[in-house]
């Protein structure tokens, strides 16, 4: 059911996309602070959903629709945010370059794959990979509005190519094995059928 907690954290999620759009528009130091905290609550429920779907046997095929739709919407649109509002610098645009290219190989990738049925397991890797993404964010979202000590730009942009770099890797790990399905798939498809068995004549 779509009205299960764990299913409306995750709509919760793709609903505070516009609202974090929304704070690049209001002035600092509290449009930055609120997108932080609007950021930092849909992360959690990332976390939170997945957990309460498990523990409470309320796992959907409405979740799994939706889950990794609220994900990318997220990130995407605020990397989006970040580089078109020039909150991060140019150097920090690359890394954000990676991380959306992947989103899209891996959701063609997942997409081709549940057409043959094939589920494509989260590496722990990739979860650690989503936590330093998710943190890069955040404290991008702060930036130049947080305390001069913290040089908080600076820091989420050190987060940003540590993410890149797992999402590379992770990236090549998703393909490769996307890849070796569809390999497995097309030598069955190529194979010839195999021949049945003349019935013997008795005399």
């Amino acid at each position: 059911m779509l009205t299960t907690l764990p299913n409306l954290l995750t709509l919760s999620r793709i609903l505070a996309m516009p609202l974090v759009v929304a704070t690049f528009y209001l002035p600092a130091p509290s449009g930055p602070w609120i997108g932080c905290s609007i950021f930092t609550l849909a992360g959690i429920t990332d976390w939170l959903d997945g957990r309460l779907a498990r523990a409470w046997q309320q796992q959907s095929e409405w979740g799994r629709f939706l889950d990794p739709i609220a994900d990318k919407l997220l990130v995407s649109g605020t990397l989006l945010m970040l580089t078109a509002m020039q909150r991060i610098s140019m150097s920090a645009v690359l890394p954000a370059l990676v991380i959306l290219s992947r989103e899209i190989l891996v959701s063609g990738l997942r997409e081709h794959l549940a057409g043959m049925r094939v589920k494509v397991p989260v590496t722990s890797l990739a979860k650690w990979k989503t936590t330093i993404q998710m943190v890069a964010i955040g404290v991008l979202l702060v930036g130049d509005a947080g305390p001069d000590f913290l040089h908080a730009k600076l820091f989420g942009e050190y987060l940003l190519w540590i993410a890149a770099l797992f999402t590379l890797i992770t990236g090549y790990q998703y393909l490769a094995a996307g890849i070796a399905h569809v390999d497995a798939e097309e030598a069955s498809r190529r194979a010839p059928p195999p021949k049945t068995a003349k019935p013997s004549q008795v005399a």
